[in-house]
Formats: C-alpha cells, sequence, structure tokens
C-alpha cells in the first residue's frame, strides 16, 4: 500500500541537514577564537605548503662564519636572517618553514592511519556486536594499556627512524580512541528506526553501516580528527627530541629544539623559537577543534 507523506515532508528533510550545517557553520564563524585559530592555522599551513619560494635561505646550507646570528631585532641581528643562525650557521625561520612541512605532515597522515583503522573497528564492533565487539574491546583495552609514548619509541627503535615509519607508528598508536568513540554512536544508532527500515527491504549490514550508520558518525569523528592532527604534532616533536624521528634528512621542530638546548645560555633562540612554532600550531588547531566541536553540537542553539 503506497504511503502519502504530508505535503512539505520531503522539502524539510532534504533541508533539514542543510540548515542545521548552515547554522553550525555561522556559530563556527562567528566565534572570535575560531577565527583567530583559523588564521593562524592558515598561515602556518601556508608557508608549509610555499616553503621553498617563503623561506628566505637553503634550510641545510651552513656558514661557519654567520653562526650564533641573534634575531634582528637584537643587536648584532642581521636583516638577512631575520630569526637569526644556529650553531652551523642555517637560518632558523628557513628551517623552522620546512619543518611545519614535516610537522603538518606527520601529523595529518598519521590520522588517516588512525582513522581507517579506528573508524572501521568501531564500527564492525559496535553494528555487530556479540563475540567480534569483545574481541575488539579487549584489543582496544589492551592497546590503551600501553603508553603512547613509550610504544612508539619500541616500534621506532625497532624499525628503524623515518618519516614513513613515524606516521605509521603515531598512526596506530592512536586508533583506539576512534574505535571506542564510533563504537559508543553506533550502538545507539543501530536501534534507530531508519536502521530497521532498511534491513526491512533487505539492504545489506555492509550497506546499511555505509550508507546510512557513518554518516551519522561523521560530526564527532571530524572533531575528534582536529584534535589528534595537535596531539600528533606534539608526539612527533617529541620522538624528534629525542633523537629517534623521522632521521636527519628533514629539519623538524623537536629536532632543532634538542639541537639547541645546549646553546641556551648563549643562543637562546635556537631552541625557543622553534618551541613558540610548536605552541601556536597546536593552540590554532586546539581553538578550530574546541570550536568545530560546539559548532557541530545538536544541543547547542
Amino acid at each position: 500500500m503506497a504511503v502519502t507523506l504530508p505535503r512539505g515532508a520531503v522539502a524539510y528533510e532534504a533541508s533539514g541537514p542543510a540548515a542545521s550545517g548552515s547554522r553550525a557553520w555561522r556559530r563556527f564563524a562567528l566565534n572570535p577564537a575560531a577565527i583567530v585559530g583559523s588564521l593562524i592555522l592558515l598561515v602556518v599551513v601556508g608557508a608549509a605548503l610555499a616553503a621553498p619560494w617563503v623561506a628566505p635561505h637553503d634550510p641545510a646550507k651552513q656558514s661557519l662564519l654567520r653562526r650564533f646570528t641573534p634575531p634582528m631585532w637584537q643587536t648584532g641581528g642581521n636583516a638577512a636572517y631575520p630569526l637569526g643562525t644556529d650553531q652551523v650557521g642555517r637560518a632558523v625561520l628557513s628551517r623552522i618553514v620546512h619543518g611545519a612541512r614535516i610537522s603538518l605532515l606527520v601529523g595529518v597522515s598519521a590520522v588517516i592511519v588512525s582513522l581507517i583503522v579506528g573508524v572501521t573497528a568501531g564500527l564492525v564492533s559496535g553494528f555487530v556486536g556479540g563475540t567480534v565487539d569483545t574481541v575488539i574491546g579487549t584489543i582496544v583495552d589492551v592497546w590503551l594499556s600501553f603508553p603512547q609514548l613509550l610504544l612508539a619509541l619500541a616500534f621506532v627503535a625497532a624499525l628503524g627512524p623515518s618519516l614513513v615509519t613515524i606516521i605509521v607508528v603515531l598512526g596506530l598508536t592512536g586508533w583506539e580512541r576512534y574505535a571506542r568513540v564510533v563504537r559508543a554512536e553506533v550502538m545507539a544508532l543501530r536501534e534507530k528506526e531508519f536502521v530497521d527500515a532498511a534491513r526491512a527491504i533487505g539492504v545489506g549490514r555492509t550497506r546499511i553501516i555505509v550508507r546510512h550508520v557513518l554518516p551519522n558518525t561523521v560530526s564527532s569523528i571530524v572533531v575528534m580528527s582536529t584534535l589528534q592532527v595537535a596531539q600528533a604534532i606534539l608526539a612527533e616533536a617529541a620522538l624528534s627530541f629525542l633523537g629517534v624521528g623521522s632521521g636527519n634528512a628533514y629539519p623538524t621542530w623537536g629536532q632543532m629544539i634538542s639541537l639547541g638546548r645546549d646553546f641556551v645560555t648563549v643562543a637562546w633562540w635556537l631552541a625557543t623559537l622553534p618551541g613558540f612554532a610548536i605552541l601556536l600550531t597546536v593552540l590554532a588547531i586546539n581553538l578550530v577543534g574546541d570550536r568545530l566541536r560546539d559548532a557541530l553540537d545538536p544541543r547547542a542553539t
């Protein structure tokens, strides 16, 4: 028997998500902290993408004649090296700009790895339930019992420091958060009427998960991913500081802090300025992530 919907019902269904997204975007765009964080991120990302053209010097070029040149606002500074030079004469600004490429690449790539593993595990665990849920839940609990940094150190020590190793290691030490959050949401969604309706008309389990359940978890995944990028950047900096990061082929912020810590009393800028770059980038990501969470909150008015 055909079912007749009230006039305008289809239009309401179609415009509801769009209207909700528009309201969320307005809440985000009108938030001062979100604007500040977004602007900082645009500058950092833009500098990273255009590093070969933005950086005033080759980040690897050395010159003992200009070693320990202070920033240009200090006595003895040189405008050609705005943030000074390090212990072997390399331009600090150029190394910070190129280091942004590594930090952002590692942060985003590690989150993608975590997303693929964690979201898949959470969807399967929450929707299938039973023994599968118990097994995945146990694996998540065991994985969470290991300190993330120590686990990353063990993997890097076994596989050797490289950019790919760092991305995979950080990705595989952050997936369990996605699995837990997605599992909880899927367990609530699988009892909804639209899932029962899809089952009733013979839609397969995989299609229900991909087409009906997954889209309803996107907002939580987006917010978690944003904040996880900041954590991955901090983890990469910590590993580079300990000397087990992406190797010596690329300048990284953690490596710069590690190399500059022995010269803090004579050249404060070597460790301070890369540290400030980490602080500013992570702060901007956290500002955007927190405000994005508030904007996507369905309870917000």
